[in-house]
């Protein structure tokens, strides 16, 4: 069987360190839209090293977002082709502000390993710390398309009940026709978000926007909007890829505000609202 539960549960976490500097920040948050417009004080703390403020998806780019998903692949009891893997959904819980220059060090492993039946589900956690202790816990679901129906354990049952009645606020963003050629210089390389002979080999009309992408675009949206801009009050978000965005769509961002937390829900506009982040959940102080 190409996924050994038990072997990949097993293996050695992997270790590294990482680094990034206020440059790195500033290129992540162009990549994500931010500096529109470019004078406005509440863009320049995205964009502007003296004042700079660090997004908290920032780290799951941080490092140029080592250890990763491809090198969770290659654990040990992983062995699958990469055309049938999705990313499925992602979690961040933040344990402390991000600094906008840091080193630390990264221990990357496969926390869960879930059978789905036609899918097995790889649960790829990373956490990272510096010499003041814990920074933030990364966890990259990944489904592998016709790995499951071993008998594993299918994982958590159900999804969270979708918000009730009309939203709070709506926001619309828009995604540049270049939005994907700026994000993957933060570190994801993958040709499906930036050539076109490859994308329509994935079964893509043309590149698509990374999925991380639309995750960062969506927390800016939220902390923007219902924190005061205040990338601090984030303690966690999580959600589930539900669709994918081409570059040069608009991203309509419904958000639900409850007692310490967000629910969003993210689709594309020209899609008929397509659905593309689903049981989406910023908790927040």
């Amino acid at each position: 069987m190409p996924i050994d539960a038990a072997k990949a549960l097993a293996a050695e976490p992997r270790t590294g360190e990482i680094s990034w500097d206020h440059k790195d920040v500033q290129l992540y948050h162009l990549g994500i839209g931010a500096g529109s417009p470019a004078t406005d004080p509440d863009e320049l703390r995205y964009t502007l090293e003296s004042r700079l403020h660090v997004l908290p998806s920032f780290a799951t780019v941080a490092g140029a977002g080592k250890p990763g998903v491809i090198s969770g692949l290659s654990m040990p009891g992983v062995d699958v082709d990469l055309a049938r893997v999705l990313h499925g959904g992602q979690s961040l819980r933040i344990h402390r502000p991000l600094p906008a220059e840091g080193r630390a060090t990264a221990t990357g492993r496969i926390a869960a390993v879930y059978d789905k039946g036609k899918a097995a589900v790889l649960v790829m956690r990373t956490e990272v710390a510096d010499a003041e202790g814990p920074l933030w816990t990364n966890d990259a679901q990944i489904y592998v398309r016709g790995e499951g129906g071993w008998g594993g354990d299918r994982g958590p049952a159900g999804r969270p009940e979708p918000p009730a009645g009309a939203p709070d606020r709506v926001v619309e963003r828009h995604v540049r026709e270049d939005q994907a050629l700026l994000y993957r210089l933060s570190g994801d390389w993958n040709p499906l978000h930036a050539d076109p002979e490859f994308a329509k080999l994935a079964g893509f009309e043309r590149p698509i926007l990374h999925g991380l992408c639309t995750y960062g675009m969506t927390l800016k949206a939220v902390v923007d909007t219902l924190l005061g801009g205040d990338v601090t009050r984030v303690r966690s978000y999580a959600t589930r890829f539900a669709g994918v965005v081409y570059p040069g769509e608009t991203l309509r961002i419904r958000m639900w505000s409850g007692e310490g937390s967000v629910r969003v829900a993210v689709s594309a506009v020209e899609r008929d609202d397509a659905p593309v982040l689903a049981d989406t959940i910023v908790e927040h102080t």
